[in-house]
């Protein structure tokens, strides 16, 4: 049988077998418990309670957030509560408990143990009215914990139950709890009479008049027929809410504080027939648990009492201890008959309250004359403990004529194992002296060997980012006053980092500094200083006292110049330095602030008007926001700071918009008042990762949880408005707060593509609304149609689904049925049951999972348990591929959804149409070979198989048709951007806007969410430019940046083909992005798209006017095979009100021309790099044209270019048609002529290339199906030249050599880590402004290299210092990284990319930080292992050609291919298939060693 060792487990066990809902109060969300890590065990095993029937809710909750707070909603839902907690938690929480007193609820406390057990906080809470029950042992602790339960539900009261953990730490283990034994212990039936029956209380600070009562007049149940419990539990309600501030009897602590309430009673209770009822007394109490430990008795043998007497019958001398008893019951167990304490008799409290004094008295044998009572308290108040007095009035409240023991109150300590007969010895001789001394201190105060309190308190680490940009901002000037590293004597930590603490400190600190101005002012004019340069000095500062500005930029060489002046007047003066500055002063509080504004210090910052900056973090996330729970809602600071009209507020989140933050906190320093910044970092554990808080972020954002803002007061004097939204929603409290101060009027005015968002409101009920509304237009549209219904349902990502459901409605059509086609998401399920014929369409996601837009559809059918469809006939399409989890162990994935469907729908009583129909990516014609199986038994079924004359099916749109409709790539983009209905343009524009530079896409992070509010995706479009050869100016550098900054997410991406890539524009700044790009002299045009791409080019930063030769090479190439459309032109830089002329004929049709590509352009895109030897950074053999420049040994100049053709990466998982390719050699050929080589190569593969299957189209499959001297022939008939041999050449590496480097013409060259491409600021590394500021001073240019790192190319000697010294200052010049990860790369992948599978950019970094440790134990830091991720198989970071790469399978899961070339000529291969972290970790481990 299982076996229980710890307290902790013992009771976290009963306390989740006995409850609906169990909080777990812990020192930190990633830091365990000695109950939690057992509770969400038994939760993540699902394992059931023995009250709920199913697993109860485990919640989480960090100590120091007020956790008791989050009971009250779930106890007066009716729900079983127990908390698990250390003793910390309860002298805070004094004011929940005693309204949680009159609650059923049990409070499970561990005595928080720094150095020994502190039993002060458990006497300081003694009156709060709760029951306490005591254990010691380890199978006291079970079975109190159990008798705990059973006494809460009993007598409706709370119950703590506390124990000391190392009390029986030694104890053997014992038997996991009986589940019988425990049932009955419990009475489950009076627990489940409590559910469901919820309290209307809802006051939080106030008395809301509830108390525990018990019926009399005979009868258990009431006229209504419920229990006795229920009906009990209905009158404390009723009570409650007509009594809100009524006085209840409490228990008292001695019968001198006597239990039962002696004040005048008032009747609260309502009556059923002839029941009353009465507050639960102390003899309650005593009787009910008297009754429990009569039946565990019964059951097991093992006997409690309210005091446990244990030691001889005729004991004289008796130690009563309230305290770790474990070090006495050992020694006196093992005392000689000689010892002086051998017949001392050992007392504990089992029930400590009530305190019932008349059984203490009954436990003590008679024979006992002297009692030493210990109590292990450290904070006394008073001069006699109150267990003392307890005892005095017990014992000597009786007749005069019974004589009272002796009593003697002694204080314990820690007392040494090896000591403890010592210390019996010493309390023996001073209870047996003629005067004992009371007070007695038994044991040290202090613990020889320091313990760590993991309950002190600390920040954690992911809250780190906002106090790294205080200081990066304010650096030397910052003064935080409740900074958890303050000194502050006498004053715990807890106070010190309160609010209130702070605010008084600030306080101190300023009249400190209006004295030390006093003081500067009288020694500017004083002649003690030894030089006269002081004075002046002096003079000017104290003018300028209250300027930051002034002062901040003289207190250096004020604090210099007194330095070294070296007079007395002068140290005095230096001994407040730091008063010198003008200090931005701020508070540092949490989210636990937001619970009670009107009492804490937050409210008297405010209210005082003062200079003072608070900052507050917001931790909980959106996707766990308490809205359901009114008591537990946070107040809203920013509102209600607002109100009061006199303070800055901000609302920030760095996650989401860093410069906004800077703005903010800039500003609140400014404002000459109170300021109140409010941010954002949602977390769900202290250790989350960023990519988990990026995304919390984002969601929140989104959808108007938490508005980006920022509101000054004084704007209003300078015409300006108060109100600034930096994000584009806002939640209904600020937009009523907003719309009362015509607020939101103005804002709307300034922000028009706001007002939509702004002025409506989103949720479940709108989506619900949606669906109705869609599928009553679709009844309203057939109603006119004959034939039988069938309804087709889809789940699709990727658009096989849902086009084979639009391809499959379309012949119902035909064959005279009324079809209705939606995705399944779509659809009002509660109308599944009233149709006839259903058909479900699905393909697979992930490991087996619903696509994205059939996931709730899914999720509402699987658990719903009320659908009854035997009324409908039904049949399942599945696509899916058998091959794409190639593990025995993983075959269930294939076709998981669409067998999981049927399944499911026939358990629910459909009746089938047709077995379920799978089709397969492996069969010859794809999916398409099941389908054709499967749709005529579905015709047959439906009896419309043998329907004559069906017209013929036009054949599917392709990209092919797109293109020569477009108009040379106009199509209806245009009038697209005009449309402010929506964020998206058309699917056939989308893929027209490729060959502009741009790519339409949507965040994949906030899919769900949004779709829940409501709301379309979060449409947003990708801008990549076309930067030849990688090399950009200074100014270019400048105007990339401020594009970021003005249109898109605030980062940039420096991308694999050495170009500038952003995120995140919308819509409605698209058009402005393009022109802020164009104003750079660049553009975006044929950076993607069936066109030749942007050109690469190695950055080669050691041979300049080698790099010369070839980028002009490189910028013929580009120019030559641009194309010539006139259409970009006309799209994004043109003025709509331009006079500018066109040509037109037929209509509105434009007269352009593409020389080179003609109406269809190429079949797929095209790309071209140059690789400059022995570098091989660009991966020369990865593309459709490869040229590697040959110099002339003569003169070191460009000569010529070695030909590859026919290189590839993309490829389509088990689709073995597609595959990665390396590039063939045509041959060499001259530099004069290679822009007309990659021209003739280009309209081969135009007039050659398979434009029917895009899977198919790509120059390697053209190459693969010629042959390469058939290819090559067709070249050179074009050419009218030949090929000739090609030259000989080395290539060393393929990846980015680091540092500083100098040319041969003298110049410096620095090439900097830029991880995965990503140039963002962040608290930790401002790499963004680092690089702004030294793109202001640089006389060079920039190179982005193939790697996605950065080269500053061209830094003259005279330069070098300036530019180190930035780059220090802005940790640019940072190299000590392992080489692993400067090897390493990885494309966007998840949230932006529409093909992603995985996370690749965002994931990356973590793997190789996990990976870090192994590489030092075994000496390769420093050895360089090219590692390339990819989100999906299309190759964007070339992963092919790596040493190492995964490529994303699913979310979490990769393929992992090794053997790559390090000099990137050799393909890897696939080593293991669809393996998640904790495997690849394995295998790189293993591979390493």
């Amino acid at each position: 049988m299982a076996s229980v060792s710890t307290a902790g487990e013992a009771v976290a066990r009963i306390a989740y077998l006995s409850s609906d809902v169990v909080l777990s109060v812990q020192p930190a969300l990633a830091s365990d418990s000695e109950f939690s890590k057992h509770l969400h065990g038994y939760a993540a095993k699902r394992l059931p309670s023995l009250v709920a029937k199913q697993p109860p809710e485990v919640i989480s909750v960090r100590h120091n957030v007020d956790p008791l707070l989050s009971a009250f909603q779930p106890l007066r839902s009716g729900k079983v509560v127990s908390v698990t907690t250390s003793s910390t938690t309860l002298l805070p929480s004094i004011p929940h408990l005693y309204k949680l007193a009159q609650y059923p609820i049990v409070l499970h406390v561990s005595l928080h143990t720094v150095n020994y057990p502190d039993y002060s906080e458990i006497t300081a809470i003694r009156q709060c009215g709760f029951t306490f029950l005591q254990s010691e042992t380890l199978q006291e602790a079970q079975d109190l914990a159990l008798s705990a339960h059973a006494l809460a539900v009993k007598s409706g009261k709370g119950v703590i139950h506390f124990f000391d953990p190392g009390n029986s730490k030694g104890d053997a283990p014992i038997d996991i709890e009986n589940r019988e034994l425990a049932a009955k212990i419990l009475d489950v039936d009076s627990s489940r009479a409590m559910q469901g029956t919820p309290d209307e209380g809802s006051f939080l600070y106030l008395d809301d008049g509830r108390r525990a009562a018990i019926m009399t007049g005979g009868a258990s149940t009431s006229r209504d027929g419920r229990s006795e419990t229920e009906a009990v539990k209905k009158t404390a309600s009723t009570a409650a809410n007509k009594s809100p501030n009524r006085e209840a009897s409490s228990v008292g602590s001695s019968v001198r504080e006597s239990s039962a309430d002696s004040r005048p009673t008032v009747s609260s209770a309502t009556s059923i027939d002839s029941l009353t009822t009465r507050p639960v007394t102390s003899e309650d109490i005593s009787e009910y648990l008297s009754a429990i430990w009569s039946q565990i008795e019964k059951l097991t043998g093992r006997r409690y009492q309210a005091f446990e007497y244990t030691g001889p019958e005729d004991a004289q001398s008796a130690l009563f201890v309230f305290g770790s008893t474990g070090l006495f019951v050992d020694a006196l167990g093992a005392a000689n008959a000689s010892e002086e304490f051998a017949n001392f008799g050992l007392v504990t409290a089992r029930l400590y309250r009530p305190w019932i004094g008349p059984r203490l008295a009954e436990a003590l044998p008679r024979s006992v004359k002297r009692i030493a009572v210990l109590e292990q308290i450290r904070r006394k108040t008073t001069k006699w403990g109150p267990v003392l007095l307890d005892i005095l009035t017990s014992l000597r409240s009786g007749s005069p004529a019974i004589s009272a023991p002796q009593i003697v109150g002694h204080q314990l300590g820690y007392i040494e194992p090896a000591t403890a007969r010592q210390a019996l010895r010493g309390i023996f001789q001073n209870l047996n002296s003629p005067k004992p001394i009371q007070n007695l201190e038994v044991g040290s105060r202090e613990e020889p060997r320091p313990s760590l309190d993991q309950y002190s308190l600390a920040q954690p680490k992911v809250e780190s980012a906002y106090m790294k940009i205080l200081d990066q901002v304010f650096g030397e000037r910052l003064y935080v006053a409740n900074r958890l590293d303050a000194a502050n004597a006498g004053i715990s930590a807890t106070i010190a980092s309160s609010p209130e603490f702070g605010f008084g400190s600030l306080l101190a600190r300023s009249d400190h500094r209006r004295r030390f101005i006093g003081e500067v002012k009288e020694a500017a004019t004083t002649r003690n200083f030894t030089t006269d340069v002081p004075q002046s000095c002096l003079s000017k500062w104290a003018m300028n006292a209250e300027d930051p500005k002034h002062v901040n930029a003289m207190a250096p060489e004020i604090i210099a110049r007194l330095s070294n002046d070296g007079s007395s007047l002068a140290s005095t003066l230096l001994e407040s330095k730091a008063l010198f500055f003008k200090e931005s002063q701020w508070l540092i509080g949490s989210d636990a602030w937001a619970y009670d504004l009107g009492n804490s210090g937050v409210h008297h910052v405010i209210a005082s008007g003062a200079n003072v900056n608070m900052l507050i973090l917001d931790t909980q996330p959106w996707s766990e926001r308490a809205a359901a729970d009114a008591v537990r809602r946070k107040k809203d600071i920013g509102l209600y700071a607002m109100n009061f009209g006199n303070a800055y507020v901000a609302s920030v989140a760095v996650y989401s918009s860093y410069t906004q933050v800077l703005e903010a906190m800039i500003e609140a320093d400014n404002f000459n008042g109170p300021s109140v910044v409010v941010a954002y970092l949602p977390y769900n554990q202290e250790d989350d990762s960023p990519l988990t808080v990026l995304q919390e972020t984002k969601k929140a954002v989104d959808l108007g949880y938490w508005p980006l803002y920022r509101w000054n007061p004084n704007n209003e004097d300078g015409g300006e408005p108060n109100f600034s939204l930096d994000s584009e929603r806002i939640k209904q409290e600020l937009e009523e707060f907003l719309r009362r101060d015509n607020h939101l009027t103005q804002l709307m005015n300034r922000h028009p593509r706001f007002a939509a968002n702004l002025s409506e409101s989103y949720g479940t009920e709108v989506r619900a609304l949606q669906k109705r509304k869609a599928k009553d237009a679709y009844n309203t549209l057939l109603e006119s149609l004959y034939g039988a219904p069938m309804t087709i349902l889809f789940a699709s990502d990727n658009g096989n689904a849902e086009s084979l459901a639009k391809r499959l409605g379309s012949r119902g059509k035909a064959r005279g049925l009324k079809t209705m086609v939606m995705a399944m998401d779509d659809y009002p399920l509660e109308d599944l049951q009233t149709e006839e014929n259903v058909v479900l369409i699905t393909s697979t996601a992930g490991q087996g999972e619903f696509p994205q837009n059939g996931r709730a559809f899914w999720d509402a059918v699987k658990d719903t348990t009320e659908l009854d469809l035997s009324s409908i006939n039904y049949a399942v399409f599945a696509l899916g591929d058998s091959h794409y989890w190639p593990r025995k162990e993983d075959k269930i994935y294939y076709n998981k959804p669409g067998k999981d469907l049927d399944a499911r729908i026939a358990f629910l009583g459909g009746k089938k149409l047709a077995e379920v129909g799978l089709g397969d990516d492996q069969d010859p014609d794809s999916y398409q070979t099941g389908y054709a199986e499967w749709e005529p038994k579905l015709w047959q079924a439906l009896g419309v198989d043998k329907v004559e004359g069906l017209p013929e099916e036009p054949p599917p749109i392709t990209n092919e048709d797109i293109k020569i409709q477009s108009n040379f790539l106009r199509g209806t983009i245009a009038e697209g951007l005009e449309d402010t209905s929506t964020g998206a343009i058309s699917a056939s524009d989308q893929q027209l806007t490729k060959f502009h530079g741009t790519y339409m896409q949507d965040d994949r992070d906030l899919r769900d969410e949004r779709k829940a509010q409501g709301l379309e995706p979060a449409y947003a479009f990708m801008i990549r430019c076309r930067l030849n050869g990688g090399v950009a100016t200074p100014s270019q550098w400048l105007q990339m940046d401020s594009v970021s900054s003005s249109y898109g997410n605030e980062t940039m991406k420096l991308t694999t083909r050495q170009t500038f890539q952003f995120h995140g524009v919308v819509k409605s700044r698209l058009k402005s992005a393009m022109r802020g790009i164009n104003k750079a002299l660049m553009t975006t045009i044929a950076a993607c798209g069936d066109v030749n791409r942007n050109v690469m080019l190695s950055p080669l930063p050691t041979r300049s006017a080698f790099h010369r030769d070839v980028h002009q090479v490189s910028a013929k190439i580009s120019d030559h095979l641009l194309p010539s459309t006139s259409a970009y032109h006309e799209i994004w830089l043109k003025d709509n009100g331009s006079d500018e002329k066109q040509t037109k004929v037929a209509g509105d049709a434009v007269v352009d021309k593409e020389p080179l590509y003609g109406p269809t352009y190429l079949p797929r895109k095209f790309k071209i790099t140059i690789a400059v030897p022995p570098h091989n950074d660009t991966d020369v053999y990865a593309h459709d044209i490869g040229l590697i420049a040959i110099k002339n040994d003569s003169n070191n100049r460009l000569e010529g270019f070695n030909v590859l053709v026919g290189g590839g990466m993309g490829v389509t998982h088990n689709n073995k048609k597609t595959y990665p390719r390396t590039g063939s050699m045509l041959g060499y050929f001259p530099a004069s002529k290679i822009h007309l080589v990659c021209e003739k190569v280009m309209l081969v593969q135009r007039d050659h290339g398979d434009r029917s299957n895009r899977k198919h189209a790509r120059l390697k499959y053209t190459i693969d199906d010629m042959g390469v001297d058939v290819f090559r022939g067709k070249v050179e008939e074009l050419l009218e030249a030949k090929f000739e041999e090609p030259r000989p050449f080395e290539f060393k590496s393929n990846i980015d050599t680091f540092g500083w480097q100098k040319d041969e013409e003298g110049l410096n060259h620095f090439l900097m880590f830029i991880e995965n491409g990503r140039v963002e600021d962040t608290a930790e590394f401002p790499m963004k402004t680092g690089l702004r500021e030294i793109a202001k001073v640089h006389k060079g240019d920039f190179r982005l290299t193939p790697n996605q790192h950065l080269c500053l190319s061209g830094v003259r000697d005279e330069d070098l210092d300036t530019i180190k010294g930035m780059l220090k200052k802005y940790k640019l010049d940072n190299l000590h990284f392992s080489a692993l990860r400067l090897s390493s790369s990885a494309c966007v992948a998840f949230p932006t990319c529409g093909l992603a599978m995985a996370e690749s950019e965002r994931y990356l970094p973590e793997l190789i930080t996990k990976l870090e440790g192994c590489l030092e134990e075994n000496g390769l830091r420093q050895d360089s292992v090219v590692m390339r991720m990819t989100g999906c198989p299309n190759g964007c970071a070339r992963p092919w050609l790596a040493e190492v790469a995964f490529v994303g399978k699913a979310y979490g899961a990769y393929n992992m291919y090794l053997g790559g070339g390090y000099h990137g000529q050799r393909l890897n291969k696939l080593y293991r298939s669809s393996i998640g972290e904790e495997e690849i970790l394995g295998i790189m481990k293993e591979l390493l060693r």
